[in-house]
């Protein structure tokens, strides 16, 4: 019988290929994004992985916090792509659903169109707009 367990090899952004196939590469820095999609979903498994530092180097140097605190108590339980969209060569928004539960309360949605500039050749989060 097939188990309903998840793959523990499996890319938390939800891509289908193992996290050493996909986002692990470029948390571990070995990797650069090649697409805003690709960075969005890295900066995800970050998120789940607690790795404060990538989010840091990852965020745009206009709008990138001096800090960054991570609630530990957050589990992130899944990412849905909406929509990923060029808005030119370097400039791309992407919209997407990130659920995620915090201690043992309910799961929330969390609704956001992110936008992202490349520079020097790097993708790298800028902001975004909260959706309903």
């Amino acid at each position: 019988m097939p188990s309903s367990r998840p793959d523990p090899r499996a890319c938390p952004c939800g891509s289908g290929a193992t996290h050493a196939a996909c986002c692990g590469p470029l948390l571990a820095g070995s990797a650069v994004a090649d697409s805003a999609e690709q960075l969005m979903r890295s900066r995800y498994s970050a998120y789940v992985h607690g790795a404060r530092d990538y989010l840091l180097a990852t965020w745009h140097p206009s709008t990138r916090p001096a800090r960054l605190d991570l609630d530990e108590r957050v589990r992130w339980l899944g990412l849905s792509v909406k929509r990923h969209e060029q808005a030119g060569p370097d400039a791309a928004v992407v919209e997407f659903v990130a659920r995620h539960r915090i201690g043992g309360g309910s799961a929330a949605r969390l609704h956001e169109a992110s936008r992202f500039v490349r520079e020097g050749g790097r993708w790298y989060y800028l902001d975004g707009d909260f959706r309903d």
